[in-house]
């Protein structure tokens, strides 16, 4: 079992930026692949990015490349979404995945074993 508990949303303006955290419980963090996924009001719930076992290689859905980093730091059972360049288009329930590898296979919902509660980001000025 992996509890996740998400942390570091807020308000933004246009432009700005926000570094989302996501931590673990448990002991088996680094045999996980590790995500983000959004979900907007009245929208599905969309995969953002994930990352391997051991941050070697991550993947990020068109619309975030060159803005957003995932990013993970197994010593402390964390992984981290730093958001630049925000966009209203960002606003979304962030929610912090965990599934076992490949990380690549972690794009849509029904591939995610685990899930953190949610953390609202809003972009607007």
């Amino acid at each position: 079992q992996v509890h996740l508990v998400e942390s570091g949303g807020g308000l933004v303006q246009p432009g700005g930026s926000l570094r989302l955290s996501c931590a673990t419980s448990g002991r088996t963090f680094s045999s996980y692949a590790m995500g983000w996924f959004r979900q907007a009001p009245g929208k599905e719930r969309d995969f953002v990015t994930t990352i391997s076992r051991n941050g070697g290689t991550t993947y990020y859905t068109d619309s975030v490349k060159g803005r957003f980093t995932i990013s993970r730091d197994n010593a402390k059972n964390t992984v981290y979404l730093q958001m630049n360049s925000l966009k209203p288009e960002d606003t979304a329930v962030y929610y912090c995945a965990a599934s076992p590898p490949p990380a690549q296979n972690m794009r849509a919902p029904g591939q995610v074993w685990y899930w953190g509660q949610g953390t609202q980001v809003t972009v607007s000025s």
